[in-house]
């Protein structure tokens, strides 16, 4: 009787043992998004407005000297 039981323990541990398997996990490639492209063209195109808008009221102010 004792040799049945030792006998079904080793079994019940062997196949947990062999569970996993070798291969490669598969994993998914990640998605990619597009960037944003400015209206510009350049990497700074969000400063262009602000240096146009001081220009104009450079230009205001010096006009309005004269």
């Amino acid at each position: 009787m004792k040799s049945i039981a030792l006998a079904a323990a080793f079994t019940l541990a062997a196949t947990t043992a062999f569970a996993g398997s070798l291969s490669e996990p598969v994993v998914e490639a990640p998605v990619a998004e597009p960037e944003a492209s400015s209206s510009a063209g350049s990497s700074s195109g969000g400063i262009l407005v602000p240096v146009l808008v001081l220009v104009a009221i450079g230009v205001a102010v010096a006009a309005s000297n004269n």
